[in-house]
């Protein structure tokens, strides 16, 4: 895909613009809008850069990209753009996967020894100045499943291996003897393999097969010891059917970090569940990553002036980028 001469970006951002984008405005006609006047902006545009990954904006205003042949999303997870609109056409989407990838397995890190060590119940016995001594758990040789086997899922995996606990995986194949989780077993039949595992981390993108998959059957499954962590999107869990399985004692806790809705609602039971860790979508967002994002397009940004193929290039099929496809390691390098 060649760009053309005088390339026209719409950059849908709101208020706050994208940082260090000097060099791409030297090099095309940058128009920078919010969801308002997306439509206008998208009118003989060539590419559009969606640093405001949460909009929704993107179907609503589709029927202005009347020039558009690449849509790039500052984000990993592509289901606020992946519309049939966009399935249907020619426009190559690609995404910012590998930025996160460190980030959030070090949240999931944090999560897992904050349930073993207790750390949330010290906290409030510290506040409360009272001395209990209690003891707490091992999470070496714990059993851990991790549901999503793109890049995310395998820095969690290789983490929490590190740490000593024994990780398998959970996707659309069923596999022996992958270099990262080893086992990875078939998502489609996944409350047969539930009750062995002391964590579940829900990592997986959002898909048709996807949404809902942790429901009440799911929940049901899993051993009243267990705990569950949500780092990748809210729609794969079924939020009512969580909370049910929390009051009822079928979990021993959850760590949530993205929701149905968000924000998460202030009457929302979540807030104030015992052993339930809550956080604003943020295991990813380490500081200076939204700098990291804008590296990230500019990487892809060089390549299409030069007419070289773009990193990322998700599957709109899929709704990932496959994972024999190229990654976005060459960023990071200069490559």
């Amino acid at each position: 895909m060649i760009a053309p001469e005088n390339p026209v970006l719409a950059v849908l951002c709101g208020a706050d613009h994208p940082p260090d984008m000097a060099a791409i405005e030297d090099a095309a006609v940058v128009r920078y809008t919010d969801e308002r006047g997306l439509a206008d902006a998208l009118a003989g545009a060539d590419a559009l850069f969606v640093y405001d990954f949460l909009s929704g904006a993107v179907p609503g205003a589709w029927h202005a990209a009347d020039r558009l042949k690449w849509l790039h999303i500052a984000s990993a997870g592509v289901d606020p753009v992946l519309f049939p609109g966009l399935r249907e056409s020619d426009v190559v989407l690609t995404n910012s996967r590998g930025v996160f990838d460190d980030a959030i397995a070090e949240y999931v890190l944090g999560v897992v020894l904050s349930f073993a060590k207790d750390f949330a119940r010290s906290l409030d016995l510290q506040r409360a100045g009272t001395w209990k001594h209690r003891e707490t758990e091992r999470i070496a040789g714990r059993e851990v499943l991790v549901v999503g086997t793109g890049p995310i899922g395998r820095a969690i995996a290789r983490m929490l291996r590190a740490a000593g606990m024994r990780v398998s995986g959970a996707g659309r194949r069923a596999r022996v003897g992958d270099p990262d989780f080893g086992v990875v077993h078939e998502s489609a039949a996944l409350t047969r393999y539930l009750p062995e595992f002391d964590y579940v981390v829900a990592v997986a993108p959002l898909t048709d097969q996807t949404k809902g998959m942790f429901d009440a059957a799911a929940f049901a499954a899993m051993k009243p010891s267990a705990r569950f962590v949500n780092v990748g999107r809210g729609e794969l869990v079924v939020t009512s059917d969580l909370i049910a399985a929390l009051q009822a004692g079928e979990l021993a806790g959850a760590a949530l970090d993205v929701f149905e809705t968000e924000p998460l609602p202030a009457e929302s039971p979540l807030w104030t569940m015992p052993d339930v860790l809550l956080s604003p979508h943020m295991s990813g967002d380490f500081i200076g990553w939204r700098r990291t994002l804008v590296e990230v397009f500019a990487g892809n940004f060089r390549r299409w002036l030069a007419g070289e193929p773009l990193w990322n290039v998700v599957d709109k099929r899929l709704g990932y980028v496959p994972s024999e496809s190229q990654g976005g390691a060459g960023w990071a390098t200069g490559n």
